[in-house]
C-alpha cells in the first residue's frame, strides 16, 4: 500500500488530516505512585487502529502526525490522552484508577450507559476475543467467555447455525432464543431447516451474514430486566452487536488474512476383524480376518478455511466513514462440501447545522453459497453406508464405480451391494444427490439525531433487513427407494425474509441538583416481519415424469407446488425509561413498555403493558472500605415481560390441497388468547479488590413463565368442538428457571516482564416444569428417535431424557426371555440433556511482544444419547462387538424369567442385536455429557514495524486453534456438537458429522 494510495483513500473519505507528515513519536510510561516503568501499556492513535505497546522498560515508539491524539490505557490505571505537538517525545505518568467502572457499555436500544450504573447483569465480549481464533461462525467464539450463555454448534460445518439460550428454556411450545440486535436495531436470525432422526441437513442462520471483523463488541443482556425496552421479542434476553465506525483523524487501512486446516477429532470405534456371513449386510461372522480399514478415514479429507478481509476507516470533524470487504472460502472434511461467503459493509456519519444534526447510515451485504452440507440421521446420509459396510467386501469396488450404466433404462444407476433403506453408496449421495444453499442478504439502516439542547436529543432510526434464500437437492434416479422415486426426486424452495423496523427516541439528561442526576428515555417503535414467503416443492416418492430432469414442467400432476408463509407480524410499542442517580452512589432505574401485536388480534388482548424496576448501590462510594477494596456494588431488579403468541394461532384458516380441494382447519379459534408472561427477579453483587486486580461478579436470578400457549385435544362432545374441531389452544402452564452466574477475574501477575489476565465464568441453571396444563398426565415431545425421546412432564425439567431400560428383578439382575434381554414396556426417565453447571476459563498472557490466549471450557453433568452407537452394535461393526466375539460372549448379571437360573454369558450377536439396532435398549447408549476441552488457543507476535521502513503502523502474526482436544470426555462423540440447533432432538447423535479441530494462522497489518 503506497503513500499515494493512502492519500487517495483519505480524499475519498474526506479525511484530510492524513496529509500531515508522519513522524516517529517515542517516550516512557511510568507509574505515578513510585516512578517505576510500566510494561504492556497500550498506545493508540485515536480514531485509528494504529497502536503499539510499551516494552519491559516502559518505552514505546509509534508513527503519528502532529495534531494526532495518543491514547494510553492499562489495566488498573486511568486512561490518558495526549495531543502530539512539535516534539517527538511524549512521556506519561499514569495514576491508579480506583473503580475503572466509568466504562461506557451498550445496552438496550443502543443506549450507552456507564457500567457501574446498571441494575442488571451485563457482560461484554470485545472484538479481539471474537476474532482471536477466527472461527467461521463468530458466535461460537463466545462460548465460555460469558456466564449464563449456553451455545451449541451445529455439526454441519462452516456456515452452519448455532443454538444460543440465555438462562434456560422458558417456553413449552415456543422458542427460547434471544433477540439479536445490530447497532441498536433488531435483526432477523431465522434458522433454516434442521435435521432429525430420519435425516435432513442444517439450513444455517442469519448471524452468518455478519463479518466478525466489523464487530466492535457484543453485549450479552442475559435477563428480561435488561431487554424490556425491546418488547416481547427481548423476553429471552438480547445479544447486542455494535459494529465499527469511522473516527475523526488519520485514515487507516487494515488487512486480515488467515488460513486454517481442520481434521476430524475422532471417529466411531469400528472393528475390521469380522465380516458378513454370505450376502448379509451385517458383519456378524465369527471367523476372524484382516480386512481393509483405511477407507473410512480416507473418506474424510483435510478441510481448508481461507479468511481474508480489508477495512478502511477515517474521516474528519464533520464526516466519518468505515468500509470493509471480507471473504471466507471453506472446504469441509467430506468430499464436495464447499462454503463461500462474501461480505461488504459501510457505515457513514455526517454532522450538519453547527454539529446539531447527525445523519448516519449503514449497509451490510452478504452472499453465501453452500454445497453438500452433510445431513444427519438415518436416511440419505453417506455415513450410514460408510460405517456399516460389511468388512469382508471390497469398498473400493463401490467407491471407484459408484455408478454403472443401466442399459435397460439408458442411464447411470447407483452401484451398491444391497437395497436397504438405511444405506446408500456414500459417493453416489455426494455426487448424484447434490445439495445447494444460496443466500443473499441486505441489512440497511439510517438515522437522524438532533441535539435540540445540550442535554436533550431526538433520534429517529429506520432499518430494512431482506434475505432471499434458495435451497435445492437433486436426487438422481435409482437413489435409495425408501425416500426417492425410481425416476428421481427434487426438493426445491425459494423464500424471502423481510424485517422492517422504525423507532423514534427522545433522550434527556440533567442534574436536578448537585446530588441528584436524572436521565429519561421516551420512544415508540414499529416493526413488521414477513418470514418464509415464497415457493417450495418436494416430490419425494412421487418422483418426476422423466428421470433426472429437475424442472417445474417435469413434475407429475399430483405433486403440489406450494406457496409458503411461515410468519407475518406487525408489532407496535411505546416505551419509557428513567434513571435517578444520587451522589454517584445510588441509582434507581424504572422502565415500562406497552405493545400492540397483530398475532393477538380478535382477542381483545392485543394491547399489553409490562414494567421493570432496578436499584443499584455502590457501597464503595457510601463507605470507606479500605485500600484493599477498589469497588463494591449491590444491585436488584424486577421485571415482567409479555411474549405474544406466534403467527396463525388465534384464527387459523383452511388451506388448498394438491388436488385443488380444501384442507379443513381442525383447530378451534383461540379468541381468548393472552400473551405469555415472564416474571424475572434478579440480585447481584460486583466487588473489585487490590486496585482491580481481583474481581467477583455474582448474580442470582429467578424466572417464572406463565400463561403459555398450549395445544390440547378436544372431546367430540365438547361444545367448542362443534363437530369440526379436534384441538384448541389455551393459556396455561408454568416453567421456572433459577440459577446463579459468577465471573471471577484476576491479574495474578503483572511486572516488568510478564502480565497474566484470567477469568472464570461459572453458570448453573435449574429448570422445572411446574404446570403442564389441565391434563397432568400429558407430555410434550421435544424430539424422538427409535428408543430415545426428550419429553416435558409436569414436575420434570426441560430436556429430560427418556429411553427403554433393561427390565430387572428386585436384585437388579437383567431379566432374560429365551436367551434375550428384556426391556421396559415404556420409555423411562434416565437423566437430562442439560449440564448441571458450566465453566469457562479464559486466559490472556502478555510477554513482551508475544501474547498467548487460551480458553478451557467445561460442562459438568447431564447426559447425551447415541443412536449411531446403537446402530453400529446392531450391525456388528463396532469394536465392542469384536471384543465380545474375541472373549466368547458378553458377561452379564442376568436371570432367566422362566427357570430362575442365573445368566452370566450371552452370545455376542444375540446381545447386541437385542440392545442395539434401530429400537433397542437405549439405556446402554446413554453417556455422561461431562467434558472438559481446550476450546481456543492463540499465540501472537507484534512486529516492530518501525524497523521495516514501510508504510505500516502495526502488524501481528498469530497462530490459532479451535476445539483442539478434550482433556476429559465420557461420550464416544463430541457432546457439545448439535445435530439440530432447534429445540428438538437436543443431545442426540444419529450419524452426525464428527467434530473437527482447526489449526492455522492469521496476519493482521494496519497501514
Amino acid at each position: 500500500m503506497t503513500k499515494k494510495l493512502l492519500v487517495i483513500l483519505a480524499l475519498v473519505l474526506g479525511s484530510y488530516p492524513i496529509l500531515a507528515q508522519d513522524k516517529t513519536v517515542s517516550g516512557t510510561i511510568t507509574d505515578a505512585s513510585d516512578g517505576s516503568p510500566l510494561p504492556g501499556v497500550n498506545v493508540l492513535v485515536q480514531g485509528t487502529t494504529n497502536g503499539s505497546q510499551t516494552d519491559f522498560d516502559g518505552n514505546y515508539t509509534i508513527e503519528a502526525s502532529e495534531g494526532d491524539v495518543l491514547v494510553f490505557s492499562f489495566l488498573g490505571m486511568k486512561s490518558q490522552s495526549v495531543t502530539v505537538g512539535s516534539s517527538n517525545t511524549v512521556n506519561v505518568s499514569m495514576e491508579e484508577d480506583a473503580s475503572q467502572l466509568d466504562e461506557v457499555v451498550v445496552t438496550a436500544l443502543g443506549i450507552r450507559r456507564e457500567e457501574k450504573t446498571l441494575t442488571y447483569a451485563q457482560q461484554t465480549v470485545r472484538s479481539d476475543e471474537l476474532t482471536k481464533t477466527r472461527d467461521p461462525n463468530f458466535m461460537n467464539s463466545i462460548s465460555g467467555k460469558a456466564a449464563g450463555v449456553e451455545i451449541k454448534k451445529s455439526s454441519s460445518g462452516a456456515g452452519g447455525s448455532t443454538r444460543i439460550v440465555l438462562r434456560g428454556n422458558k417456553s413449552l411450545s415456543g422458542d427460547s432464543s434471544p433477540l439479536f440486535v445490530i447497532d441498536g436495531i433488531p435483526m432477523a436470525n431465522n434458522r433454516g431447516g434442521q435435521p432429525g432422526m430420519w435425516g435432513g441437513a442444517d439450513g444455517g442462520d442469519g448471524l452468518s451474514a455478519i463479518n466478525p471483523d466489523d464487530i466492535e463488541s457484543i453485549s450479552i443482556l442475559r435477563g428480561a430486566n435488561a431487554a424490556v425496552l425491546y418488547g416481547s421479542q427481548g423476553a429471552n434476553g438480547v445479544v447486542v452487536i455494535t459494529t465499527k465506525q469511522g473516527s475523526a483523524g488519520k485514515t487507516t487501512v487494515s488487512l486480515n488474512t488467515g488460513y486454517s486446516f481442520e481434521h476430524y477429532q475422532e471417529l466411531p470405534d469400528l472393528q475390521f476383524k469380522y465380516g458378513a456371513i454370505g450376502a448379509a449386510k451385517e458383519s456378524w461372522s465369527t471367523d476372524a480376518g484382516d480386512y481393509a480399514d483405511e477407507y473410512v478415514e480416507n473418506f474424510f479429507q483435510t478441510g481448508h478455511n481461507f479468511n481474508n478481509s480489508v477495512s478502511i476507516s477515517g474521516g474528519n470533524d464533520k464526516t466519518t466513514a468505515y468500509f470493509s470487504y471480507a471473504n471466507i472460502t471453506s472446504s469441509g472434511i467430506t468430499p464436495e462440501n464447499k462454503y463461500n461467503k462474501n461480505n461488504v459493509s459501510f457505515r457513514g456519519s455526517t454532522k450538519f447545522f453547527n454539529d446539531k444534526v447527525t445523519v448516519s447510515s449503514g449497509v451490510i451485504m452478504s452472499i453465501e453459497e453452500t454445497k453438500n452440507r452433510l445431513p444427519s440421521g438415518y436416511y440419505l446420509n453417506p455415513l450410514t453406508g460408510l460405517y456399516m459396510f460389511p468388512r469382508n467386501r471390497n469398498f473400493y469396488d463401490f467407491k471407484d464405480n459408484y455408478e454403472i450404466f443401466n442399459s435397460d433404462r439408458n442411464l447411470m444407476a447407483q452401484n451398491w451391494f444391497v437395497d436397504d433403506h438405511h444405506q446408500s453408496n456414500p459417493y453416489w449421495i455426494i455426487y448424484n444427490q447434490p445439495r445447494t444453499n444460496n443466500t443473499k442478504r441486505v441489512i440497511a439502516n439510517a438515522s437522524i439525531k438532533w441535539d435540540i439542547l445540550d442535554n436533550l436529543n431526538l433520534q429517529v432510526r429506520g432499518n430494512y433487513d431482506y434475505k432471499t434464500e434458495e435451497n435445492e437437492q437433486q436426487h438422481a434416479a435409482t437413489s435409495n427407494g425408501t425416500n426417492v422415486h425410481a425416476n428421481g426426486a427434487w426438493d426445491f424452495s425459494d423464500v424471502d425474509d423481510q424485517l422492517g423496523y422504525f423507532d423514534a427516541i427522545l433522550n434527556y439528561n440533567t442534574n436536578i441538583s448537585d446530588d441528584i442526576s436524572f436521565n429519561a428515555v421516551l420512544g415508540a417503535s414499529y416493526q413488521q416481519t414477513k418470514y418464509g414467503f415464497g415457493v417450495s416443492v418436494g416430490t419425494g416418492v412421487l418422483g418426476l415424469l422423466y428421470p433426472n430432469e429437475f424442472l417445474f414442467q417435469n413434475l407429475p400432476t399430483n405433486v403440489p407446488v406450494n406457496s409458503t408463509a411461515s410468519e407475518e407480524i406487525i408489532k407496535q410499542g411505546v416505551f419509557a425509561n428513567t434513571q435517578f442517580g444520587y451522589k454517584d452512589m445510588l441509582y434507581l432505574d424504572i422502565s415500562g413498555r406497552n405493545d400492540w401485536a397483530s398475532t393477538l388480534a380478535l382477542t381483545g388482548n392485543q394491547s399489553y403493558f409490562y414494567p421493570a424496576v432496578g436499584l443499584t448501590g455502590i457501597l464503595s462510594e457510601m463507605f470507606d472500605m479500605g485500600e484493599k477494596v477498589s469497588f463494591a456494588k449491590l444491585r436488584a431488579s424486577y421485571t415482567q415481560v409479555a411474549n405474544e403468541v406466534p403467527y396463525n394461532r388465534i384464527f387459523p384458516q383452511h388451506s388448498i390441497s394438491a388436488n385443488g380441494g380444501v384442507n379443513r382447519n381442525t383447530q378451534a379459534p383461540f379468541l381468548d388468547g393472552k400473551p405469555e408472561i415472564i416474571t424475572s427477579l434478579e440480585f447481584g453483587a460486583d466487588f473489585r479488590f487490590f486496585q482491580n486486580r481481583l474481581g467477583i461478579d455474582f448474580t442470582y436470578y429467578s424466572l417464572t413463565s406463565t400463561d403459555q400457549y398450549i395445544n390440547v385435544s378436544l372431546d367430540p362432545s365438547d361444545p367448542v368442538a362443534q363437530g369440526i374441531y379436534t384441538s384448541q389452544y389455551i393459556n396455561a402452564g408454568e416453567i421456572t428457571n433459577k440459577g446463579v452466574e459468577l465471573t471471577l477475574s484476576a491479574t495474578p501477575v503483572r511486572n516488568d516482564n510478564f502480565q497474566w489476565v484470567t477469568a472464570f465464568n461459572f453458570a448453573r441453571n435449574v429448570n422445572e416444569i411446574v404446570d403442564i396444563g389441565p391434563d397432568d398426565e400429558r407430555f410434550y415431545n421435544l424430539g424422538s428417535s427409535e428408543g430415545y425421546a426428550s419429553r416435558l412432564y409436569e414436575g420434570g425439567r426441560f430436556n429430560d431424557l427418556y429411553v427403554y431400560k433393561f427390565l430387572r428383578d428386585d436384585q437388579g439382575r437383567i431379566i432374560f426371555e429365551n436367551g434375550t434381554p428384556r426391556k421396559t414396556e415404556l420409555l423411562e426417565l434416565v437423566g437430562n440433556l442439560d449440564p448441571d453447571w458450566s465453566l469457562g476459563w479464559n486466559n490472556n498472557i502478555t510477554m513482551g511482544k508475544f501474547n498467548l490466549g487460551m480458553l478451557i471450557n467445561a460442562k459438568i453433568g447431564g447426559n447425551v444419547f447415541s443412536q449411531t452407537e446403537s446402530m453400529l452394535d446392531g450391525a456388528g461393526v463396532s469394536q465392542r462387538t469384536a471384543d465380545a466375539r474375541d472373549a466368547g460372549g458378553v458377561t452379564v448379571n442376568g436371570v432367566d424369567q422362566d427357570s430362575g437360573a442365573a445368566v452370566t454369558t450371552v452370545d455376542s450377536e444375540t446381545w447386541f442385536r437385542a440392545i442395539g439396532d434401530r429400537n433397542g435398549i437405549g439405556e446402554a447408549y446413554v453417556y455422561d455429557r461431562t467434558n472438559i476441552s481446550l476450546s481456543q488457543l492463540s499465540l501472537g507476535y507484534n512486529f516492530n514495524v518501525e524497523k521495516l521502513n514501510l508504510p505500516i503502523s502495526a502488524a501481528t502474526l498469530s497462530f490459532v486453534g479451535n476445539n483442539l482436544f478434550f482433556i476429559y470426555k465420557d461420550a464416544p462423540f463430541d457432546p457439545e456438537l448439535a445435530m439440530s440447533t432447534s429445540r428438538n432432538s437436543q443431545g442426540l447423535d444419529n450419524f452426525n458429522l464428527p467434530s473437527t479441530a482447526t489449526y492455522g494462522f492469521n496476519l493482521k497489518v494496519t497501514f
